[in-house]
């Protein structure tokens, strides 16, 4: 062996314990890594809020329509010749107001010819009666005057009607819609002459599916709005559940009734509305940003005792505004970290910001 190995070898042991004592702090502490694990890594700082306890109301959107309390179209009962239009369109009517008047003539002729005609059976009626006391006459001819007093008096009726269908009265109170005839025009039965509609109270119908009917009974108020009032909310009490659903939706048809003095609300208008389901006063609730969403699962990260992320599977019920409902799987009380969570592993340090960061995931 050389001479030189014994030196060669003391001056590598020498080098070797110089490289252990720099990797040793002054208290004699062994130095990791910087981004190892254990206690000794880096924290990542991550903002972190607890987990409250507060109201919930379940609740489903609906659009529904507008629906005016009565609307009927005004249609002529008889043939004739329109001779005064006594209404104007837009505008309030009330109950048994005239809204055309058909020239009267013909009717008056036919109920004049037919009030004479009348008077003669009368007349032939009574003495027919005192006929047969004498017996004059036989019972049939007797019965025969009867059947024409009778008759008679059945053509009176129908002609007093005829010269009431001349006048076109109002059936409710109501604003009248677009008149469809002229002054001078002949018109047959059935025609067109304007509408009516009472929009001092309207509906509010829409469809509700099946599993949500057990929520809804009558006296529930529907809290809507519309387009035409965007910043206006409208109530409505319901009054009508449909008892037969729709074979092709699975909806039934809920009616509500709607106060409308002002007449904001016409026929036609769609109605949005959130329909409240439960109220649960309870609930456990955390922003919506401490979702970890893996497929189907969803996941936060928890701070522990031991100042580290801890993934925790939870259960999500309902999704508020920037907000989510816990039915599984975290406490009142804990914290949830909801920013940084990118950056984190289970078991990685982390140290909480200031306060005022989570001012804004607190007000929510």
């Amino acid at each position: 062996m050389s001479s030189s190995s014994p030196l060669r070898s003391l001056g590598a042991a020498f080098v070797l314990c110089v490289m252990v004592s720099a990797c040793r702090d002054k208290s004699g502490t062994t130095v990791k890594p910087a981004g190892s694990g254990g206690s000794g890594g880096f924290a990542i700082q991550v903002v972190a809020v607890p987990v409250r306890q507060e109201p919930v109301i379940e609740s489903v959107g609906l659009v529904g329509s507008v629906a005016a309390n009565e609307f009927v179209e005004i249609k002529a009962e008889s043939d004739g010749t329109v001779q005064e239009i006594a209404f104007s369109e837009g505008k309030r009517v009330e109950k048994g107001a005239l809204l055309v008047l058909l020239d009267e003539t013909k009717a008056q002729a036919s109920l004049g010819e037919a009030e004479a005609t009348h008077r003669l059976s009368v007349t032939k009626h009574e003495r027919s009666q005192q006929m047969l006391k004498e017996r004059l006459i036989s019972q049939q001819e007797y019965d025969q005057a009867i059947a024409t007093l009778s008759m008679s008096e059945a053509t009176i009726a129908m002609r007093q009607r005829s010269l009431r269908d001349m006048r076109v009265l109002a059936p409710f109170t109501g604003l009248t819609g677009a008149r469809q005839i002229s002054p001078g025009q002949v018109i047959s039965r059935n025609t067109l002459l304007t509408s009516l509609v009472d929009l001092d109270t309207v509906k509010i119908e829409v469809s509700i599916p099946e599993r949500y009917l057990s929520e809804v009974k009558p006296g529930l108020v529907l809290d809507f709005k519309v387009a035409a009032f965007p910043s206006e909310v409208f109530h409505g009490e319901v009054y009508f559940i449909s008892p037969q659903l729709d074979a092709t939706t699975r909806t039934a048809l809920v009616k509500a009734k709607v106060a409308n003095p002002l007449q904001k609300l016409r026929g036609g208008m769609f109605a949005r509305m959130d329909l409240s389901l439960r109220l649960r006063d309870s609930a456990l609730v955390i922003p919506e940003p401490a979702l970890v969403n893996s497929g189907d699962n969803v996941s936060v990260f928890v701070i522990d005792s031991n100042q580290r992320a801890e993934a925790r599977p939870i259960r999500v019920g309902l999704r508020l505004a920037g907000k989510a409902e816990v039915t599984q799987g975290l406490s009142a009380g804990e914290k949830v970290i909801v920013e940084g969570v990118q950056k984190l592993a289970p078991g990685t340090p982390v140290k909480l910001a200031p306060a005022a960061a989570a001012a804004a995931y607190q007000g929510q």
